[in-house]
């Protein structure tokens, strides 16, 4: 079983990210259970816009995909920004948008079977909003969310303070953040186990 990690902050390694130090927070509970795995900073990336799995010359989209195909999980990390997922996030959600378009033999999207999850940081309330967003564009691509999929930090409004900036890891991040990872191994195997049925 594998995991990739989508980090989709707005800076390029090795500037500090909250939104990165989550995922990796969410990638070492996954190694826990015994799931290997990768954290990417989608940043690092040329991922031109579009909605096709090559945008042509320079784009680093299919190295991107060819990780997200070989993974059983895929978490999607964001900042919220202006009450949003960051403009990487949603870049990477239009990206996969190409996958409507492939299938395996019978009929099923290549991500039928794979299973997602999602963290969340910001200094004001939002990462409900968020994480609906996200669970439900993932949802349609063809991933599978277990319960509790999402864990997140939000700062008190209109406040400085950042996820990266604090002494020790909430009691809540930690428990919403075992939560995640136990359930979405628990159905990711359930899966590799019991395919989804023909479509």
């Amino acid at each position: 079983m594998r995991a990739l990690g989508l980090a989709c902050s707005l800076n390029a390694s090795p500037t500090p990210s909250s939104s990165h130090l989550l995922a990796e927070q969410v990638m070492a509970k996954f190694r826990d259970l015994g799931v290997d795995g990768e954290l990417v900073r989608v940043a690092d990336f040329d991922v031109r816009p579009g909605v096709e799995l090559d945008m042509g010359t320079g784009d680093q989209w299919p190295q991107l995909r060819e990780k997200v195909m070989q993974a059983d999980i895929l978490l999607l990390a964001t900042p919220i920004w202006l009450g949003h997922p960051s403009s990487i996030c949603q870049r990477v959600l239009e990206r996969l948008d190409a996958e409507l378009s492939e299938s395996d033999d019978e009929g099923r999207l290549l991500t039928y079977g794979k299973v997602a999850a999602v963290a969340v940081v910001g200094n004001e309330d939002g990462a409900h909003k968020v994480s609906a967003d996200l669970f439900q564009g993932l949802n349609d691509i063809g991933f599978s969310l277990a319960p509790g999929a999402v864990t997140y930090w939000v700062g008190e409004a209109q406040q400085g303070t950042d996820y990266q900036d604090l002494q020790t890891t909430p009691d809540a991040v930690t428990s919403t953040t075992h939560t995640l990872a136990t359930n979405t191994v628990h159905l990711a195997r359930q899966l590799a186990a019991n395919p989804y049925p023909p479509s």
